[in-house]
């Protein structure tokens, strides 16, 4: 038996991640199928839900009423997933998602991430990882005959269009589109293993989003 306590970390942080990878594709079948139970199970306990209630009752219900209206069905195409550690029980990522929404006589196409927090708890049966927060990120929803051409790209079934927020985590986006090409400079050491999401985001601050159940 393995007793090396630098290959037991390294074992360890293994399966922390194929954990934590599992957890959107989780997300994504429990939402598509409409299982709530199994959805509320992705967070821990004491889950926040808005500002007053907590729990995964809570939460439960409120998932509900969001996937009720307006949407009859959906399908979530999970992308790209990066991985961070904070700590051995805290982690960060990011993950994109492409999703299709059957809304009335509509179908609406979104492409948007996720930046996660997720938190290790010790259970009965063994550490299990949870999500701690989920904040989607838009970059564009349109029904499928309406490319999201200009600024404001969200186009959700009887609302007015407005911007999303894509690309407001990270600097660059906005920097790149503010010079006319190459700054010249020299190229920046590559980020440690383990940091490249906080060496992308230099301290920005999560925009306010207002969160659908997506």
């Amino acid at each position: 038996m393995a007793t090396d306590p630098a290959l037991l970390a390294r074992i360890e942080r293994l399966e922390s991640l194929e954990q934590i990878r599992q957890l959107p594709a989780k997300y994504a079948l429990a939402l598509d199928m409409r299982d709530m139970d199994a959805m509320a199970s992705l967070f821990p306990e004491d889950v926040r839900v808005g500002r007053e209630e907590t729990g995964r009752k809570a939460f439960r219900a409120w998932m509900d009423r969001t996937l009720r209206s307006p949407f009859t069905g959906t399908s979530h195409h999970i992308g790209g997933h990066i991985i961070e550690f904070d700590d051995a029980d805290h982690a960060q990522g990011v993950v994109y998602s492409k999703n299709e929404h059957e809304t009335g006589d509509e179908w609406v196409i979104m492409q948007m991430m996720y930046v996660d927090n997720y938190v290790r708890i010790q259970e009965p049966d063994g550490p299990r990882w949870y999500f701690a927060r989920r904040l989607p990120l838009y970059w564009y929803a349109t029904d499928l005959n309406q490319p999201p051409v200009g600024d404001n790209k969200m186009r959700w079934p009887g609302t007015e269009w407005t911007e999303g927020n894509f690309h407001k985590l990270f600097p660059s986006y906005a920097e790149f589109w503010a010079r006319e090409g190459d700054h010249g400079g020299p190229v920046a050491e590559p980020a440690p293993l383990n940091g490249f999401l906080a060496t992308m985001r230099r301290g920005a601050d999560a925009p306010r989003v207002k969160v659908r159940a997506d």
